[in-house]
C-alpha cells in the first residue's frame, strides 16, 4: 500500500512540475490570475477536485 501511494506522489509532482518547466511564462502568468480569485471560489474549485479525486480513487480501488 504504501509503495503504491508513494508511486502516486511522484507521478503528480511528475505531472505538476510539467507545467514550470516547459511553459514557464505562461505558468506565472496563469498563478498571477490564480491569486487575485475570491478565496471563495478557490476553496470550492479545490473541494471539487478532492471529491472528484476521492471518486475516482474509490471506482480505481473498489
Amino acid at each position: 500500500m504504501a509503495h503504491t501511494l508513494l508511486t502516486a506522489f511522484a507521478l503528480v509532482l511528475i505531472v505538476e512540475g510539467l507545467g514550470p518547466m516547459l511553459f514557464p511564462n505562461k505558468w506565472q502568468q496563469f498563478i498571477q490570475q490564480l491569486s487575485q480569485q475570491p478565496s471563495n471560489q478557490l476553496r470550492t474549485m479545490g473541494g471539487a477536485l478532492v471529491t472528484i479525486g476521492v471518486v475516482c480513487l474509490y471506482y480505481l480501488l473498489g
